[in-house]
């Protein structure tokens, strides 16, 4: 991707970042996914008393996106102001996997320091149904 394009793309994230809920880490993450056609789709993380229950700016960008019935990923950013530049978790990574192998990632933390990585050097071995061959459900 070209710098500037980036560059909206973390802005994004980084307006994102201040909507998060996270009193207990106190580590608020902002991120923004960009689509193939060009929208941007932004989330945070939302901490819970039962910690299970949180879920990551990448998710819930992500499921944004999913909502409005968008499939195709090309780039995702996140920010934090909080804590050095950190890559998705392994629940994040495995989530994008389930819509998009290569994925360019930039990550930018405390002092705008910037890590770069794709989503299939993370993940290089994504969990996945073989095509076609996910149980059926049973009626009820």
């Amino acid at each position: 991707m070209k710098s500037h394009d980036w560059d909206e793309l973390a802005s994004a994230a980084q307006i994102a970042s201040g909507y998060a809920y996270a009193p207990y880490s106190q580590i608020r993450v902002g991120a923004a996914l960009r689509t193939d056609s060009g929208n941007i789709f932004a989330g945070c993380n939302v901490e819970n008393g039962s910690f299970g229950l949180t879920i990551c700016a990448e998710r819930v960008a992500l499921q944004s996106a999913i909502a409005q019935g968008e499939r195709n990923f090309e780039a995702l950013a996140i920010f934090t102001s909080d804590a050095n530049a950190m890559s998705p978790c392994g629940a994040c990574r495995q989530v994008l996997a389930e819509f998009v192998q290569r994925l360019p990632i930039i990550s930018i933390g405390r002092g705008n320091l910037r890590r770069e990585f794709d989503l299939a050097d993370l993940l290089p071995e994504a969990f996945g149904w073989p095509a076609g061959e996910a149980p059926q459900q049973q009626e009820v």
